[in-house]
């Protein structure tokens, strides 16, 4: 999605929230883009900065800046999609990948859930892709609590922003090109793939968690 929305090499793409292993910024400048990666984690390298996106020295003009489930996790969203669209050019597009964690109902989560496999030896998780899943699974039934209080609570607690929430700034900002939903999980979920999710959700057995938003700046 994010490559279909992308204007074509050299253009100058920012990739808020590239995380430890640099997001998109490698397969990026791969194929001929001028690309940064901004993470307080970033790895090390010329083409990353280690600073939250709020505290980056100017960059601008950019073509494209891409925000992969990240902008749930930002301090002030509004200041960050301020900052955004200050950045790009007119002509530029904002291409957001994000979770809309209100829509993890309890059928969707036990759906995941059936899918983790068995626990690896030692009672530790260690780098494995489905981690966060299985911790929430632990950390649910550990509480007692139903399902939606449980996940209400964590989103609370870990300052998490519902995705209507930043579709809304989103939209106040920018001009929409597109917006769809779809397959989230499957990515973290060994043996199971996005044509299987798709077909999940599209029979009623669990809900699209994944929001696929484009826009240009207003």
């Amino acid at each position: 999605m994010v490559r279909e929305w992308l204007p074509d090499p050299p253009a100058r793409v920012l990739e808020l929230g590239c995380g430890p292993l640099g997001g998109l910024v490698p397969m990026l400048l791969g194929a001929g883009y001028e690309a940064i990666g901004v993470d307080p984690a970033a790895p090390e390298g010329e083409e990353f900065r280690r600073v939250e996106f709020e505290r980056l020295e100017p960059v601008g003009p950019l073509d494209a800046v891409v925000a992969s489930a990240s902008l749930h996790h930002v301090a002030d969203p509004a200041s960050v999609l301020d900052r955004v669209a200050r950045l790009l050019e007119p002509t530029g597009r904002v291409i957001v990948v994000e979770w809309d964690w209100q829509a993890f109902d309890r059928s969707t989560a036990e759906w995941c859930f059936r899918r983790l496999g068995p626990d690896p030896g030692g009672g530790e998780h260690e780098h494995q892709h489905d981690d966060w899943l299985r911790r929430h699974r632990d950390e649910w039934q550990a509480s007692g609590a139903p399902w939606h209080e449980y996940l209400a609570a964590w989103a609370t607690r870990e300052r998490i922003h519902p995705a209507g929430t930043l579709l809304r700034l989103l939209d106040e900002r920018f001009r929409r090109e597109r917006l769809e939903t779809g397959p989230y999980f499957f990515a973290d979920l060994p043996g199971t793939t996005q044509a299987e999710e798709r077909a999940a959700i599209d029979a009623g057995e669990i809900r699209a968690t994944r929001i696929d938003v484009v826009g240009r700046p207003r």
